[in-house]
Order: C-alpha cells, then structure tokens, then sequence
C-alpha cells in the first residue's frame, strides 16, 4: 500500500516521541524505587528495550502482522528485510516495536528491587515474542492496510492505541508475575499496618512522567497512522485527559489522606493518558476529561486494592496501566461516537465486545504469563534472595556501586565488627562526603565516651556483671568480677548469673532507685562470702540487659562483729568500774572484764587513775590500780607518785573527758576552770 511521505514522516516522527517515553519509564522508576537499586532499573530499562526489540523484530512483528490465519495469528515475514523497497512498512515496523517496548517496559517498574535480572529478561522474550503479537493480532492486524482482520476487531473490538493491547496486557502480566515472587522486604511486616518504601527521587520521577506526558503525542498521535485533520482532536483529548487524571487523583487524596500525595499526582497523569488511549480518536473534549479524570479515580481505588491485599507494586504499574486501562477501553462504548467507531455496534453491544475482549486480554495475558511463570519460577527462582535485596541489586547483580552505597557498606561493616576506631571514607564537595564526615565526628565522640566508660569498668574495684534480662545468661564481665568470684569471663559467657550466688539464692528483682540488697555468693573454689548487690535494667537495640554491681562486704561484716562484741565487753567493763567506785577495790568482776576487754582489743595494760585538785586548783592524774595481760595481780602504785598534770599539755583533753565522764556517772565534781578552796588532795572521781 503506497503512503504518501508525509504520512511516513509523521509516523517517523511519533515513533522517535513513543521512543521518549522509554526515557519517562527510566527516569520514573529510578525516581520512586531505591537508591541501592537504581543502577539494576537503568540495566533493566535499557536491556528491555533491546531485547523487545530484537526478539519482536525476529518474532514478533510476523506473529502480529503477518498475513492472518482466521484472525488468529499472524505467519509469515520472520526476521524481515526492510528496505527502501517499502519505506512504509520499515516505518511502521519502527512505529509499533516501541509499542512493544513500551509494553515490557511497564512490567520492570512494577517488580523493581526484587526480580531475578536473568528471569526478567527471560520474562521479556515470552511478552515480545508470543503474548504482545497475538493478542496484538488479534486487535490490530491489518490495520496497516486499512482493514481489520484480527477475530477481536472483526467483532468491533475497538482499541485505538492500546488501552488493552498495550497497557493493560503489561498489567495483567505485572500482576501475575507480583503475586508468584510477593512483596519486597518490610512492605507488609505481620501484625503492623504496611509500611512505606519511600522514593529515592521525587523530583526524578515528576521528570519522567513529564516524558511520558510528552511522548504519549506519539504514542496516541502516531497512531492515526496518517498526516490529516484527525490528528488535532487525538492530541486535544490526549492533552485534556492527561490533565484531569492528576486533578481528579489529588482531590481524592485531599479527601481520604488530608493530604496531596504526590505519588497521586504522578500517576493520575499516566492515568488518564492511559484511560483516553483507546478512544481518542473518537470522543469530544468534555468526553475526554471525563474519561482522564475517572482514570485517576480508579487509579486511587486499585492502589488501595492492592495494599489491603498486600501486593506490593513499587511504582503503581498495575493501578495506573492495568486498572485504568480497563476502564478506557469500556469507555469506548460508553462516550465513543459510533460514527467514529465504525463498527456498525450499538453502545450495548459495544460494551458487550469491549468487556470480551477485557476478559480476552485477562485470560491470555494474566493466565498465560501466570502459568509459565509459575513453572520458570519452580525451575528456577525468579526472586532474589533475602540477602541479595537487602544490599540491593546494584551491588548482587551487576557488582556496581556509587558513593552512597559505598558509604553504606562501609557502615555495615563496622557495625558487623563493633570496630568504633573505624573511619568512613570521605568524598570531599559530595552531599555523601558530608554525611561520611558527620558521622565519623559523632564515631569518634562515641568512641572517647565508650572508652572512658570501659576504662571505668575495667578499674573499678567493684564487680560488674552484665547479663540478658530474659534468661539472665551472662554478657560480659569486668576485671574485678573475674577476682571476686574466681572465673575467667570466659567460663561466665552464657552461663546464668545465679552461678554466682549461693544455693538457695536469688537475684531481687531490678529496682530503678538504686537499693543496695545483701546476698551470699559462690566462689569458685567453693567458699561463700557476704556480697552487697545492686541490680538495674538497662536498655539499647530494643532490648533489655541486665546490670549486676557486687562488692565483697567480708571485712565489713567482720569489722561489724568485732565492734559489736568490743561495745559488749566495754559495757561489762564500765559496770565494773562503778562497782569498783563503791567497793574501793579491784575484784574478781573488773578484773574478768579488763581480761575480755584485753582479748578483744589487744590491750595489754590497763590504769585506773584517780583525779585531785592540787592547792593551784591544778587537776592531777594520780595511778591507783595496774592491770597487765599476762596474768600478774593487780596492784596498788606507790602512793608518792607525783600526779599528772591535766590543765597543761596533753592531758587538758583528759580533763575535760573526765570532768564529762563524772557528769555522766553521777558524780559530783568542780569543773577544771573553777577555783574552788577544797582540799587539795581530796578525790573525787575516778576514771
């Protein structure tokens, strides 16, 4: 069939614009998935392509295209030549395997950060070479000679630009491929509300919708496959659809969130401008905002679909191509001018032929891809392991990496071996080196804190012990607990903190007031020994530890009974002397006390002295009595010693004692500072 050339050149000239929205998808996804996998989206969106377009140009395109066998497929025209010889259909090939990379394209957005990049590829060949051309056949063949031949479009299935044969066929293969391989990690965690991956770049994803926008000109523009006045209102519609889907997503989001979600913005545009694909060409303008604006609708509907069963799309692929794609195609029915349609179909009967030919593509499409994907998945897992999506595809699949991944592995790393000495690398002028900086300045005051902190623990002379609060296994163990209970920290390690204690023994319960608790513990040679114990519960990681502090009070418990029995004795020997007081001589009971007081004490000589006023009013110390440790008899001293001086030197706190002590005996007696006339030999206490 003979076009003219400017019909090939506008062709030409929206397959390079269809060839733009390989550049939206890319920026898209790699904007609303993760860093650590955005180099694995950039592989996946340009490997895609390249093989769509090999296997379809190999395959595909002769199953589509070629000359038809009841409507069924296509045969004929493999691996074609394409010359000058026919300009039009070297161009119309060029027009539609962007068609076929735009569908394969949707599935990589919708299963980023968890797909096998060998089972995606893998999965690419299948859509390219067998599930986009037939069903394709079965819609558009013939179209480029005017004449529909597919068994779909002769029952007056209507899909302008792909609605179905585009959108929602990679949607219903996205959706089949998500339910075999699950949600990515932590999207849905049990028992808690799903939680958000968030986007690495917003900004980066408005810009690829913002391509796409633009090469959806092409996408539905081209598709008149002619340079004439038709083309004004596909691009009009395009335009007006695009607009209203956002519009239509944000108030919605306003109304159910209180919120403007730009994730709803972002694919209310993709979808209405896949909502408005299959009837462009044949709706007005008012017909069309509302056809855009209720793409954004059912968008915003699916998207919550699929959270509450938790299926995890991390672009919206689904919602956006597969959901508004199915309402664009029953639209046709519903606001297409049957003039236009031109398929001599009623509305009841279009909308008949419509949802057939939904239920077709969700049959082929959804079916037939769940199926064999289910079998390669049995064959060999299409998901990556746990570990491979934690550190991210980058890095396991294509052993990339970037500053930022860098960074991170570097944190990992030193998280693994505990190692605060460690310094992250620095980039010096990048927002990453600023961080790296930042956190080895918080690394090293962590470090100086943690180190003073086991410098303390490591030379106190109390014992600590560090154990699990659950099963009380002990953690680690300082210097001074290995001395006081006789083990090595590494006979501790695991073993539960009562072998410490006595049998019979408990732990009390943590208290946060710091009380001090008395317990026997176990040495390890076998002895008991009094400790005194404070317990605490502490906590760090999300879990509880417990802290034990142990001090040896043995000598204080000693000190403590020694006294006891010393103030025993003392009281024996002061009820002693006041008999002596009233008997005037040293009997059998003093002399029995002052042998236990000598015991005790180590005292090995004892006086009695008797105080007198001089005729100077001067207090004098004058012996009585002598007792000696090694049994010798007490006796009386000379009565000619001279006495003792207590107002000068040393003994003036004497006085002031025994001027006390007769106070407190109930004697009477002149304080040392009065200047009484008595007798300057006359005794008046003793002491």
């Amino acid at each position: 069939m003979e076009r003219d050339i400017q019909d090939i050149l506008w062709v030409a000239v929206c397959a390079a614009l269809v060839f733009v929205m390989q550049l939206g998808f890319l920026c898209l996804e790699t904007g609303l998935t993760r860093s650590k996998n955005n180099i694995n989206v950039a592989m996946k969106n340009l490997a895609d392509f390249a093989v769509s377009t090999a296997v379809f140009w190999a395959v595909g395109f002769a199953l589509m295209f070629g000359v038809s066998a009841h409507g069924w497929i296509g045969q004929g025209g493999f691996a074609p030549t394409l010359t000058t010889e026919d300009v039009w259909r070297s161009i119309f090939f060029l027009f539609q395997v962007m068609f076929c990379g735009t569908s394969v394209t949707i599935l990589s957005g919708s299963v980023a950060e968890r797909l096998n990049f060998r089972s995606f590829l893998l999965i690419v060949v299948v859509i390219a070479g067998l599930i986009y051309p037939l069903f394709g056949h079965w819609v558009w063949n013939g179209n480029q000679h005017g004449e529909a031949q597919g068994w779909l479009a002769q029952l007056g299935f209507v899909d302008f630009a792909g609605s179905s044969v585009v959108h929602s066929l990679g949607g219903w293969v996205a959706l089949a491929l998500l339910l075999i391989i699950g949600p990515r990690q932590g999207r849905f965690p049990p028992d808690k509300p799903p939680q958000k991956i968030p986007a690495a770049n917003i900004p980066m994803a408005a810009l690829g919708v913002m391509l796409l926008w633009l090469g959806w000109f092409g996408f539905n523009g081209g598709s008149t496959l002619a340079l004439n006045p038709a083309i004004a209102p596909v691009l009009i519609n395009t335009l007006l659809a695009g607009t209203a889907g956002p519009l239509a997503a944000l108030l919605l989001s306003w109304w159910l969130h209180q919120r403007s979600d730009v994730e709803y913005l972002l694919n209310g545009v993709i979808a209405g401008l896949v909502a408005i694909t299959a009837s462009c060409h044949a709706v007005s303008t008012s017909s069309a905002l509302l056809i855009g604006a209720i793409g954004g609708a059912v968008m915003v509907a699916a998207d919550a679909l699929l959270v509450r069963w938790h299926i995890d799309d991390a672009v919206g692929a689904v919602p956006t191509h597969l959901a508004a794609g199915i309402w664009g195609t029953l639209a046709v029915a519903l606001f297409g001018d049957p003039l236009l349609l031109d398929t001599g179909l009623d509305r009841w009967q279009q909308l008949l032929v419509q949802g057939l030919g939904i239920l077709v593509c969700a049959g082929w499409a959804g079916g037939i891809s769940f199926g064999l994907l289910w079998m390669f998945n049995r064959w060999s897992p299409l998901r990556v392991s746990a570990e491979t999506e934690r550190i991210g595809l980058n890095i396991a699949e294509h052993h990339a990496s970037s500053d930022l991944l860098e960074l991170l592995l570097a944190m990992e790393q030193q998280a693994q071996s505990k190692d605060m000495s460690q310094r992250m690398p620095v980039e010096p002028f990048t927002e990453v080196g600023q961080i790296a900086a930042r956190y080895n300045a918080t690394m090293q005051a962590l470090e100086q804190t943690t180190r003073q902190h086991e410098a303390m623990i490591q030379t106190t002379i109390d014992a600590i012990v560090f154990f699990q609060n659950q099963n009380q296994a002990i953690t680690a163990v300082n210097p001074a607990a290995e001395i006081l209970f006789g083990y090595p920290q590494s006979q501790l390690l695991g073993r539960s903190v009562t072998v410490l204690l006595a049998p019979g023994e408990m732990l009390p319960a943590p208290d946060g007031d710091a009380i001090y608790h008395e317990l026997t513990a176990l040495h390890a040679e076998g002895f008991t020994f009094p400790v005194e114990t404070t317990l605490t519960i502490a906590e760090a990681g999300g879990e509880d530890f417990g802290i034990g502090i142990f001090r040896d009070i043995s000598e204080r418990k000693y000190t403590q009974e020694t006294l006891q029995q010393r103030d025993a004795i003392l009281e024996s020997v002061s009820f002693a002397a006041h008999q002596l007081l009233e008997l005037g001589e040293f009997d059998g009971h003093i002399e029995g006390a002052l042998q236990r007081l000598g015991q005790a004490t180590q005292v090995s000589r004892v006086y009695i002295f008797e105080l007198r006023l001089d005729d100077d009013h001067d207090m004098r110390m004058y012996p009585m009595y002598e007792w000696v440790a090694d049994g010798v008899a007490p006796k009386k001293h000379r009565a000619d010693i001279q006495g003792l001086s207590c107002r000068h030197g040393p003994f003036q706190r004497w006085s002031q004692f025994c001027y006390k002590a007769s106070q407190f005996m109930g004697i009477s007696a002149p304080s040392p500072k009065q200047r009484s006339r008595s007798s300057n030999h006359s005794r008046f206490t003793h002491c």
